[in-house]
C-alpha cells in the first residue's frame, strides 16, 4: 500500500487499479475477474499494461475511509455505504457508483427457536454485521424496522447489532453458545449458517424489506479517478462484463474459481448450487436502489436527497439500464 504523499500522483496514473473487496460471492465477479485476468486482457486492448492491486477489508466503512484516504481506487461495499459516501462528497471527491455487482438475496439468519421476527430480538441478543449503522445488511434492517414500528422508530434495533466480519459471524452461528444470536450476513455464509446449526433459520429477506430483487453490493470511486483514467476504468468495466457472462455460462467453473481466489472452505458443489440460484443474477446495472434511497433520506441517514438512481452512479453504457 502507497504513501499517503504519494497517493495523489498513484490515483493519476493510467495503468495503476488499487481495488478494496469484502467477503463473500457476491464480489465473484471480481474474483473472476481477478484469476482470469480480466482487467489486464482488458487494459492490453486499451493499450495499456495494468498493474491491478487487490485489498481485502471487513465493513463499509473501513472500505469508504480506504476510499477518501486514496489507499484504493474501485470500492467494493453495499449500497447503503455508496449512498453514504455519495452524500458526504458532493461537491469534493464526488463518488458515485461504478457498477453493481449484481442481484443477491441477503438473509438475517438467528439460532434462537424463540425468534420468529425482528419483533423478537431482545436485549439478551446480538445481530452481528459488517459495519454498524452504515453497511447495507444495517441498513437493510433498519427498513424493517421502520416498516414495523414506522420511520421514526428505524433504528430501534441498532443498538443491538455489533460489526463482526461474516466468516466470525457465521462461525458463531454455526457454533452457538455466544451472544452473537442473528446475523445479517449474505452468500455462501447465510447457506452454510443454515446448513451446519439445525436451530439456524431465517428471520427476513433483503429481498422482503426492499420489495423485491436489488442490487446490494456495488462499486464506485471518486470523480477524479474515472476522469484522469479513461482507459483503466473502461478497462475496468469490460473486465466486470465479461466475468458476468463468464459465471452465467460456467457455475461450475466459477464455483471453483471462488474456493481458489477466496481459499474458502466449501464443497463446490454447494456453492454451485448458491450461485445457480434463481434469485441470483451477475449483472452491471443497479436494480431497485432508488427507493432504498429515498428512504435513507426520509430518516436522515443522508442528507442530500437523490432524484434519480443516476445521481450516484456515473453516466456509463454498461449500467444504463439501472434503477
Amino acid at each position: 500500500m502507497l504513501l499517503a504523499g504519494t497517493m495523489g500522483q498513484a490515483m493519476a496514473e493510467e495503468g495503476k487499479l488499487r481495488i478494496a473487496e469484502q467477503f463473500g460471492i457476491v464480489y465473484l465477479l471480481l474474483n473472476v475477474a481477478r484469476d482470469q485476468q480480466l482487467i489486464e486482457k482488458h487494459g492490453k486492448e486499451e493499450g495499456l499494461d495494468i498493474d491491478v492491486d487487490w485489498v481485502r477489508l471487513s465493513g463499509g466503512s473501513a472500505v469508504n475511509d480506504a476510499l477518501l484516504s486514496g489507499s484504493v481506487d474501485i470500492a467494493g461495499a453495499g449500497i447503503g455505504p455508496l449512498l453514504t459516501i455519495w452524500d458526504r462528497t458532493q461537491g469534493k471527491q464526488n463518488v458515485k457508483g461504478v457498477a453493481s455487482l449484481g442481484n443477491f438475496p441477503y438473509y438475517l439468519v438467528t439460532n434462537n427457536k424463540d425468534i420468529k421476527s425482528i419483533a423478537d430480538f431482545t436485549d439478551k441478543d446480538r445481530i452481528a454485521v459488517p459495519a454498524v449503522g452504515v453497511s447495507v445488511q444495517s441498513r437493510f434492517l433498519q427498513l424493517a424496522a421502520a416498516k414495523l414500528w414506522g420511520e421514526d422508530q428505524y433504528n430501534r434495533l441498532d443498538r443491538l447489532t455489533v460489526a463482526l466480519p461474516h466468516p466470525d459471524a457465521a462461525a458463531a452461528i454455526i457454533a452457538g453458545g455466544t451472544e452473537i444470536t442473528g446475523h445479517f450476513g449474505n452468500p455462501p455464509f447465510q447457506e452454510q449458517e443454515l446448513a451446519g446449526n439445525p436451530d439456524a433459520h431465517i428471520v427476513l429477506k433483503s429481498y422482503d424489506a426492499v420489495g423485491g430483487p436489488n442490487s446490494p453490493t456495488v462499486l464506485f470511486a471518486t470523480e477524479k479517478f474515472r476522469a484522469e483514467n479513461p482507459k483503466t476504468y473502461r478497462a475496468f468495466q469490460n473486465a466486470l462484463a465479461e466475468a458476468a457472462e463468464f459465471i452465467t455460462n460456467n457455475p461450475e467453473e466459477a464455483a471453483q474459481i471462488y474456493i481458489r481466489v477466496a481459499n474458502a472452505k466449501i464443497e463446490p458443489g454447494f456453492l454451485t448450487e448458491i450461485i445457480k440460484n434463481p434469485d441470483v443474477e451477475f449483472k452491471l446495472a443497479p436494480q431497485n436502489t432508488f427507493d432504498f434511497s429515498q428512504f435513507l433520506h426520509r430518516v436522515g441517514a443522508i442528507k442530500n436527497k437523490p432524484e434519480s438512481w443516476r445521481d450516484y452512479f456515473f453516466e456509463d453504457e454498461l449500467t444504463a439500464q439501472g434503477s
